[in-house]
């Protein structure tokens, strides 16, 4: 039940779950083997090492989630299990944190290794280029380059990052490139600070794999999408370079096609197009998806019985579509 409850927060390690537990690593082991094998867990191999998370379909998933549902959150040890978690995830935030600060001011250099940035710019700007775009969002925005790109497209631009040390480089770099239209502040891409359905694009740029919880951060993002809206997102495919986890604080080596797809219809979002760009050394992988826009009210049969005049402008104003 605790490794249940504790899956449900999001994609965990064996020692992850060993060091909140308490308990030996054979024994969860033999645990999380039967749940898999039962349908109430997805496991997910990636290089040396894999992830358990709740199933995300299927009769597993379903009592899956009815378990947890039943779990009380005020029992004591379900509580602590939480705590160590959140203990955890806060150290790794404070190393990211670290790490960002160290690279801020050579971060492009360091986003080499994924090849030259021309050709992802190029397909993200053409993937808003050919519709209205009032407002647009940046999550993780760094050192603010796709601001940059994107500031000619849009009427309003804004980019959040934690890290004050790239928030300072992409102001610089905006100031620089003389764009009058967009500005950045601080934020956290788990809870932005911007109400429902703010923005008409967005875009999450080499971010996902550093992040604790991909899931999470698309979730927000759709929240935060107005309908008819689109989120483009740009990461790196699967692969098996293990020394990016210590040099370069990734979390995640990579996604697969269907896991960023998969996590996009889970918030309601539509996928329309996933594109796989050759870097020097890895492939960038760019997924769109669109948040369906709000259905007009079908028009009322001929046949239908007829009301007052007032009642039709009621029902024309307010009826749910």
């Amino acid at each position: 039940m605790r490794l249940l409850a504790l899956c449900a927060h999001g994609d965990l390690t064996v020692s992850d779950l060993v060091r909140i537990l308490g308990i030996s690593q054979p024994r969860v082991s033999r645990h999380l083997k039967v749940m898999c094998e039962s349908g109430l867990l997805e496991r997910i191999r990636e290089g040396a090492w894999v992830f358990y998370r709740l199933a995300p379909q299927g009769v597993g998933a379903e009592v899956a989630r009815s378990i947890v549902g039943m779990l009380p959150e005020s029992d004591p040890e379900l509580a602590l299990d939480r705590e160590r978690l959140a203990t955890i995830r806060a150290a790794r935030a404070v190393e990211a944190a670290a790490y960002f600060r160290a690279n801020a001011a050579h971060w492009d250099d360091l986003r080499g290794l994924f090849g030259s940035d021309r050709p992802v710019e190029e397909a993200l700007r053409g993937y808003f280029i050919d519709r209205p775009l009032e407002d647009f969002l940046d999550i993780g925005t760094g050192t603010g380059r796709i601001l940059d790109v994107m500031s000619p497209h849009a009427e309003r631009c804004v980019g959040i990052d934690q890290s004050r040390e790239m928030l300072a480089v992409a102001r610089a770099n905006l100031e620089r490139a003389g764009v009058r239209n967009g500005h950045v502040r601080q934020g956290d891409m788990y809870a932005l600070p911007f109400a429902a359905a703010s923005f008409d694009g967005i875009v999450i740029h080499q971010v996902l794999h550093f992040a604790e919880d991909p899931a999470a951060v698309i979730a927000e993002a759709a929240r935060v999408l107005r309908p008819g809206g689109r989120l483009a997102i740009a990461d790196l495919a699967p692969h098996q370079r293990e020394e990016l986890r210590e040099e370069h604080n990734h979390r995640r080596l990579g996604f697969s096609a269907g896991e960023i797809t998969g996590w996009c219809a889970g918030v309601g979002l539509v996928a329309r197009d996933c594109l796989d760009l050759a870097g020097r050394e890895l492939v960038v992988r760019l997924w769109v998806a669109d948040r369906p826009p709000v259905a007009t009210p079908a028009l009322r049969s001929e046949s239908a019985p007829s009301v007052s005049s007032s009642h039709a402008a009621f029902d024309q104003g307010s009826s749910p579509s």
